[in-house]
Order: structure tokens, then sequence, then C-alpha cells
């Protein structure tokens, strides 16, 4: 049987992200570096998801200026544009592409270790999002609607949630009871 760790699109490319400040990154490459060489050293597939601002609202995600805002106020800014009716069907979809592919990778054997998402993401966070301009604990929009299709499957998947300032070593050990 094959591991397949599902993981948030900017994890693994953050050039998919709003916020480009290097020194602020800098976590985030050292858990891509880290997450990176321990799926590698276990043989363990990974499945990026595809990224629910990027694919509904663009890199910018409709504010040029985002970047320059502070992180939870333009998060809070994305959130609301995704709940926009059109926004929210593209954002389902996205849901439902993710979905499927968990149910076909089951089907044909392989164990899903689990969902990585992006904490203090409107979309992604697994264990805190952002809203009212602040970090809060929830989850992301993209996350909740993935859930829910799980559950309307009769399914669960392990859920974690990571930032730039997280030990992954730590946080990979909390979604699995085996050391990656």
């Amino acid at each position: 049987m094959k591991d397949l760790l599902i993981v948030s699109h900017c994890i693994l490319n953050h050039a998919a992200k709003v916020e480009q400040d290097e020194a602020e990154l800098a976590g985030e490459y050292k858990i891509r570096e880290e997450l990176l060489q321990l799926v590698l050293k276990k043989d363990v597939q990974l499945f990026q998801m595809p990224c629910p601002e990027f694919c509904c609202l663009g890199l910018d995600r409709g504010n040029i200026h985002g970047a320059d805002s502070p992180v939870v106020a333009e998060n809070t800014r994305i959130r609301s544009a995704m709940k926009n009716d059109s926004t929210n069907m593209k954002l389902s979809r996205l849901a439902d592409y993710v979905v499927q592919q968990i149910i076909e990778y089951k089907k044909y054997g392989f164990e899903i270790i689990g969902i990585i998402g992006a904490n203090r993401s409107p979309n992604c966070g697994v264990e805190t999002t952002s809203d009212n301009n602040a970090e809060i604990n929830g989850m992301g929009l993209f996350v909740e609607k993935i859930v829910n299709q799980l559950l309307q499957e009769n399914m669960s998947v392990p859920m974690i949630g990571i930032k730039g300032t997280d030990n992954i070593q730590e946080k990979l050990h909390q979604l699995v009871n085996r050391e990656l």
C-alpha cells in the first residue's frame, strides 16, 4: 500500500501567495524543505491541492495592493470575496475535484495519511483561519467544503494546519501515529 499526503498548494509553491516578503517567507521555505525531505525519505506520495484563491480570484486576489495590507486584514477581504456566489461555486467545484481524487486514490489502495492545510488562511486553514481582521479558531472556507463533502461520502481524513513558525516534525507527528 502506498501512502499519500495531501498538501495545500502554497506549502509547495510559495509563488501562489500574495505575501512575497522574503523575510516572512523564510519559515515557510524551511517547512517546505523539511516536508520534502521527510516524504522522500519515507517514499510518501504528494497530492498538491489547487490554490482556491489563485483559481478563483487570481494571483493578486483582486487587490493589486493586497500585499501591502496586514495579513489578517487582507485575508479577511479575501474570505469575503470568496463568499460571492460565482466565486463560491468555483470553490465548491475545486473541493469536488479534491474529494473525487481522494475517493479514487482510496479505491486503488492508497492510504491517505492526511491533509496539511495552511493555518491562518481564509481558505486552507485547518485549526485557524482569518476573519474580522484577526486570526481565529476555525477552518478556512475551502477546507470546510472538503470536510463536508468527505462527510457526505462517509469518509474522514486526518488534518493538520501549519504556519511558518511551526515545528514541522511535531505537526506531522500529530498527523500520524508513526514517525515519518
